[in-house]
């Protein structure tokens, strides 16, 4: 079961976000570039576990940026996770990062 995870921020930076990440899990993020997302810092653990650190406003059709996650407007910082298993290890490892909050798991 593929297990899917949310946190926001409005402390830091998405590039502060992935440095913290860096220093806890030891996660290599590179930058990249989608028209549906804009841009994004992407990093895989050894598990195949994805982390993406990327703006809650994302460019829309209209010219206009689009929330991501429109129940957290007030959340200008995304962390997602897309792991093949849920993982308490990296929550615990997270929960330790200031101003990060952890928003109601999901399935995709």
């Amino acid at each position: 079961m593929t297990a899917f995870d949310t946190y926001g921020t409005s402390v830091h930076t998405a590039r502060q976000l992935a440095d913290l990440v860096t220093d806890r899990l030891g996660a290599a993020f590179t930058e990249r570039d989608s028209d549906h997302l804009g841009a994004f810092l992407l990093a895989t653990l050894s598990d195949a576990t994805r982390i993406q650190v990327q703006p809650n406003a994302i460019p829309g059709d209209d010219g206009d940026d689009d929330l991501y996650d429109e129940q957290h407007p007030d959340l200008p910082v995304l962390l997602l996770i897309t792991a093949p298993s849920p993982d308490t290890v990296i929550h615990d490892q997270l929960a330790g990062i200031e101003g990060l909050v952890r928003l109601a798991p999901t399935r995709r």
